[in-house]
């Protein structure tokens, strides 16, 4: 008698990626953020990735014991790819023994926050991490700390040792895709600032990402706004548009990226807009910023791209106001948690093309 064949054998389900969180500034929110995601991994996250908390273990117990949350991660001090389950790597030694109060900033609070973000960065180029998710920081703190970085992103910036990122923010819900030329800066200096050549790098950028987004098979239409209003008005309320703007606009096209600009900055986001663009190229920060967060306020992800890495954040900042008091909303980190696991697939699937090159890690001067 004929031995009966076997099934065949089901394939190996991929490697979950493993999503780096920085806890962020002990005394601010970040802290009740990672509880609450480590909480609801299981029934919100687990088909997904494997989140591993950066932070500060007995900070994590106080904060889910005060907003009366159970953590559930186990503690460990290492990070290898292989991670399968939620934890939390402890480093306990970043805070200096502060028993840390909540909500205003301190200098060893920066100076932790600024240890997460640097052991994050090392384990996404070692390999060890797919992504990283950012909890809020005080700029303020950080300073304090020691770190001489405006901000998460500079920070990531000189850590991989790259140039020319660019702010994107990101709503999913809301389909809401807005890049930055310029970014924390004087409204005063924006138009010296600007440059054909880093309007056409912020483009180039936005396109590539908003690919990884939504696939390749419908090319986005990107929108370029203006500077002026009503775009300069042929020149009569300024010329960077007919100086800058639109010979950036030019170049675009020609690398065949759907592009249009300049465009009136006050017409941009109306609702026949939003519905014609998948991405905007704003010129400065109030520009995009205020538009974006009237229409995805709570569901809004910062990522920033053109980094060697994957980098996304929540879109909100320390709230030290409402720190560890178990009232602390969640939307847009989860959002921000979930965007960045998806990012982690979609390179690692294929994507846009785009690939995470090795750069050695670059110690801050502290």
């Amino acid at each position: 008698m004929a031995a009966k064949k076997k099934p065949p054998a089901e394939p190996a389900r991929p490697r979950r990626p493993i999503v780096a969180v920085t806890m962020g500034d002990p005394a601010g929110v970040g802290p009740e953020l990672c509880v609450r995601l480590l909480h609801e991994y299981e029934s919100a996250f687990a088909q997904d990735s494997v989140p591993v908390v950066i932070g500060d273990a007995r900070v994590l117990k106080r904060v889910a014991q005060a907003v009366e949350v159970p953590l559930r991660a186990r503690r460990i001090e290492a990070l290898t790819d292989e991670q399968e389950g939620t934890a939390i790597l402890d480093l306990s030694d970043a805070l200096g023994g502060l028993d840390v109060a909540p909500g205003f900033n301190q200098a060893a609070c920066g100076k932790a926050a600024g240890r997460y973000i640097e052991f994050a960065a090392k384990a996404c180029l070692d390999g060890h991490a797919a992504a990283m998710v950012t909890c809020p920081i005080s700029k303020r703190a950080l300073n304090m700390g020691g770190y001489d970085f405006p901000g998460h992103t500079e920070m990531i910036a000189h850590f991989t040792g790259t140039s020319g990122q660019a702010m994107l923010l990101y709503s999913e819900p809301q389909r809401l895709a807005v890049a930055f030329a310029t970014l924390h800066q004087s409204l005063r200096s924006v138009p010296e600032a600007l440059t054909v050549e880093r309007i056409v790098r912020v483009a180039t950028l936005l396109n590539q990402y908003l690919k990884l987004l939504h696939g390749d098979d419908t090319p986005p239409r990107i929108a370029v706004m203006g500077l002026n209003p009503h775009a300069g008005e042929e020149g009569l309320f300024g010329d960077e548009e007919e100086t800058i703007v639109a010979p950036a606009v030019k170049r675009i096209r020609a690398l065949g990226i759907d592009a249009e600009g300049p465009l009136p900055p006050d017409t941009a986001f109306t609702p026949a807009a939003l519905d014609r663009f998948a991405g905007h190229v704003a010129l400065y920060h109030d520009q995009g910023g205020i538009p974006f967060k009237m229409v995805a306020f709570d569901s809004g992800v910062n990522v920033t791209m053109g980094l060697e890495l994957i980098r996304t954040c929540p879109d909100h900042g320390t709230a030290f106001d409402i720190a560890w008091k178990g009232s602390a909303r969640t939307d847009s980190f989860f959002a921000a948690y979930r965007l960045a696991a998806r990012l982690a697939v979609a390179r690692r699937t294929g994507g846009s093309g785009q690939r995470i090159s090795s750069r050695r890690f670059v110690k801050p001067a502290t």
